[in-house]
């Protein structure tokens, strides 16, 4: 029996999530799928860093999976590609030892979030949230440090999900306007976890305060609340790319 570690992409848009759901497409059950394929018609259960909700992309997400038969990480990264839909790719394809998970291993997790605050562009509806409305840049950029350090996200998550522990660190953020197309913007979080719905929550508060319905530091009162009704609507799914996974 060998663990294996894989680092790949997907495109959420055809997607109901990651996570399996029965009479429903996820990436999960697609994933373990080509494996009982390549596995002689066995079973395989595939863990992942984290699930992505219906609509979000990865460039970079981890899983891993024990395999009983003998076969090289190259054979294997061609056997599963060759049986996986277009919409999933496969990167990378690690040993690991027989202790490692992928989920409980996590040290951070790196996501983005594209908004075109341009014109619409339907090419690219499924994968930018299109905005297309101007918004105030410095002061979404101040609002989005106030997010920063180790707080109660308990204001950014649904409702009625019930957490043990809704504390978590966010290392780093970061807004950049791409040069070639300022239209767009990019907004990046690094963080040690995020719960369900924790960024897109974050950056419809960010587009509340970009349109000036709220001030950049009422994010620390917000945080304060630890109440969903005070912070902004939960944006769109399609502009959210989990990044990375470190471990």
């Amino acid at each position: 029996m060998v663990r294996y570690l894989i680092t790949f992409s997907y495109d959420g848009s055809g997607f109901n999530g990651y996570q399996k759901q029965s009479g429903k497409r996820t990436i999960q059950d697609e994933l373990e799928k080509a494996l009982k394929k390549i596995n002689n018609d066995k079973d395989v259960d595939v863990f992942a860093s984290g699930r992505t909700d219906k609509g979000v992309h990865a460039l970079n997400q981890k899983a891993h999976f024990d395999l009983d038969i003998t076969i090289t990480d190259e054979k294997l990264k061609m056997a599963l590609n060759s049986n996986l839909p277009d919409d999933i790719y496969v990167k990378e394809i690690e040993r690991k030892d027989s202790d490692f998970n992928a989920r409980y291993k996590v040290e951070a997790k790196e996501y983005i979030y594209k908004i075109n605050i341009g014109e619409y562009n339907p090419l690219e509806r499924n994968y930018i949230y299109q905005y297309n409305k101007k918004l105030d840049i410095v002061e979404m950029e101040r609002a989005l440090k106030y997010l920063e350090g180790e707080h109660n996200f308990k204001s950014f998550t649904l409702s009625t999900d019930d957490c043990d522990n809704y504390v978590r660190t966010i290392s780093q953020t970061n807004l950049t306007r791409d040069l070639k197309n300022p239209n767009l913007i990019t907004i990046t979080f690094l963080g040690n976890g995020f719960l369900r719905h924790m960024i897109r929550t974050m950056i419809g508060t960010l587009i509340q305060v970009g349109e000036g319905k709220k001030k950049a530091e009422e994010i620390i009162d917000i945080i304060k609340k630890e109440d969903r009704r005070s912070a902004g609507p939960t944006c769109n799914p399609e502009g959210l790319y989990l990044k990375n996974v470190f471990y």
